[in-house]
C-alpha cells in the first residue's frame, strides 16, 4: 500500500474514500456525498469532539465531500484544498445554487433585506462563495440579493473567475486581523491560512499547512547569506511558520507574537524568532 497523508486523503482503518481503494487498507470504501458549507465558518477538527482543537476552517460556499455522518459529526474532505477532518453536520447543506461571486473584502455583513439599517442576519469572510440572484438599491447603496432573501453590499463582491492581481496586496488587507490557530478567515487567521486565502483570491490554489506550502509552492529560493535576493511576494519559512515579503526588507505574517496579522522588519524578525525557534528553514518564490 502507498503511504498517504491523512490530512489530504480520507482514510481510516474502518472507512476510506472509494477513490483510494487498492491504495490504502480499510474495512469499507464509500463514495463521498457532495455537500456545501452553509455557515460563515466551519471548524475542521482532527476528531469528532468539540474539545479537539481546530486544524483549519472552511468558508461559506466551500464544496466538500461527506464520507460519514454520525452523531452530529460529518467526516469530510474540502474540495478546494483537499483537507480532511470533522465538522458539525449543522454547517453543511445541499449544493442547491451554483455560486456566482466571491466576497472580496476581509469581512462583510448579511442583511435580511437590501437596507443597511436592518438588524444583521449574518456575516461572511473574504473567500466566501455566494450566488447572486438579483440587485437592489436603497438610498444610493447597492446590494446583491441572495437565494435566502438576504442582501450583501454589492461592492464587497467580485464575480468568480476574476482573481486579484497581487496576492501580497490581498494579504495586506488583513493587517490587524486577530491571530487564530487553525484560522482561515477574515475573523481570525493563522500564518499559513493567510498565505492560502490570499493566494486563493489571486486565483492560485495552494495547500493549507506551512510544511505543505514549504514543499510545494513555487520554486526554492536562495536569497544569499545577507538575504539580498528577497523581493515582494517571496515566502519565508521557519519550522511551523511562514511569512510573506512585502518588499526586500519587510514581511507580513499572522503571528503569535502580536496575535495579529502584522508587518515586521525581516531582519528583526529573524533575530526575534531565532532566539526561540531557530533561523529560517527555507525560502520559496511563488
Amino acid at each position: 500500500m502507498t503511504a498517504r497523508n491523512a490530512r489530504l486523503h480520507a482514510f481510516r482503518s474502518d472507512l476510506a474514500d472509494a477513490r483510494l481503494e487498492g491504495e490504502v487498507a480499510a474495512d469499507r470504501f464509500v463514495a463521498g456525498r457532495p455537500a456545501r458549507v452553509s455557515a460563515a465558518v466551519a471548524d475542521i477538527r482532527k476528531a469528532p469532539r468539540p474539545d479537539v482543537g481546530v486544524n483549519t476552517q472552511a468558508l461559506f460556499g466551500d464544496d466538500v465531500l461527506v464520507f460519514e455522518d454520525v452523531e452530529g459529526w460529518a467526516w469530510i474532505q474540502a474540495e478546494r484544498d483537499g483537507y480532511v477532518g470533522y465538522v458539525a453536520d449543522t454547517v453543511l447543506s445541499a449544493r442547491d445554487h451554483e455560486p456566482t461571486h466571491v466576497v472580496s473584502v476581509p469581512r462583510t455583513f448579511l442583511y435580511p433585506g437590501p437596507d443597511l439599517r436592518l438588524p444583521l442576519s449574518g456575516q461572511l469572510s473574504m473567500g466566501s462563495a455566494v450566488t447572486v440572484t438579483g440587485a437592489a438599491e436603497t438610498r444610493g447603496t447597492h446590494y446583491a440579493l441572495l437565494p435566502s432573501g438576504e442582501a450583501v453590499i454589492s461592492g464587497h463582491l467580485r464575480p468568480l473567475g476574476e482573481p486579484a492581481a497581487d496576492y501580497v496586496a490581498v494579504a495586506e488587507a488583513f493587517l490587524g486581523t486577530p491571530y487564530l490557530w487553525g484560522g482561515a478567515s477574515g475573523f481570525g487567521i493563522d500564518c499559513s491560512g493567510l498565505v492560502q486565502l490570499a493566494m486563493h483570491m489571486a486565483g492560485r490554489q495552494v495547500l493549507r499547512d506551512s510544511d505543505m506550502q514549504a514543499a510545494t509552492i513555487g520554486e526554492p529560493l536562495d536569497p544569499g547569506p545577507d538575504f539580498a535576493g528577497l523581493r515582494r511576494g517571496d515566502l519565508v519559512f521557519w519550522k511551523g511558520h511562514v511569512a510573506v515579503m512585502t518588499d526586500p526588507e519587510t514581511m507580513i505574517h499572522a503571528n503569535g507574537h502580536t496575535m495579529l496579522v502584522s508587518r515586521e522588519g525581516f531582519r528583526g524578525a529573524v533575530a526575534r524568532i531565532g532566539y526561540l525557534y531557530g533561523g529560517p528553514t527555507g525560502f520559496r518564490r511563488p
